[in-house]
């Protein structure tokens, strides 16, 4: 008889960190989107104190469940459209809660390792006017994949479909354009846009 030693792997509890810089900006760096990460960055926003401007920092971050990311989007917006997607030929869409926080200033920072959740995040902030994107461009994985029962009873993670953000924009192969394209010193240039974001009053 032979035997197999399986090790679990440890979930990473720390995909959403935050931290403050000096000028009072919040920074939420969100690596994946695992179970809860919504949640997580909804907390985050409500506790930045006062008007501060936050900077969601989606770099190198791979994705992963839609649900989470939906639920981030809606710490920063007010219900309404996020992403719409096709299955079996029926549109389907994507909606944030109503509730989240429309009006503090708030700038995505991305490059090319954004990928699929992170992706429809940022272009519902997009879209939605709600942020402005500083970076590079987006790697363009569009695909959503959904649970499906198999014949033989299991289920699997299949591609479903690719979805659009709320203006239609396809992200698949395209990936997301920022609206300030830079590769170096990214953060602090999202500090600066984000000093202009501020309540003139």
């Amino acid at each position: 008889a032979w035997s197999e030693t399986l090790r679990r792997a440890k979930l990473s509890t720390d995909s959403v960190t935050v931290r403050k810089l000096p000028d009072g900006v919040t920074v939420i760096k969100v690596a994946a989107f695992t179970k809860g990460v919504g949640d997580a960055v909804r907390t985050a926003v409500e506790q930045t104190p006062g008007r501060a401007g936050i900077v969601l920092d989606l770099r190198g971050n791979s994705g992963g469940l839609v649900t989470e990311a939906v639920t981030a989007a809606s710490a920063f917006l007010d219900g309404g459209l996020v992403a719409t997607y096709d299955v079996n030929g029926a549109q389907r869409s994507l909606h944030a809660d109503p509730g989240g926080d429309t009006t503090r200033p708030l700038v995505a920072l991305v490059d090319g390792g954004t990928m699929s959740a992170a992706e429809l995040l940022t272009g519902a902030l997009q879209d939605r006017g709600r942020a402005v994107v500083v970076g590079s461009r987006t790697f363009g994985k569009g695909s959503i994949q959904m649970p499906s029962r198999l014949p033989d009873g299991s289920v699997a993670e299949l591609t479903v479909g690719h979805y659009r953000t709320p203006a239609g924009h396809t992200v698949d192969g395209r990936g997301i354009t920022p609206d300030l394209e830079v590769d170096a010193e990214a953060l602090e240039r999202a500090e600066t846009v984000l000093s202009g974001l501020g309540d003139p009053s």
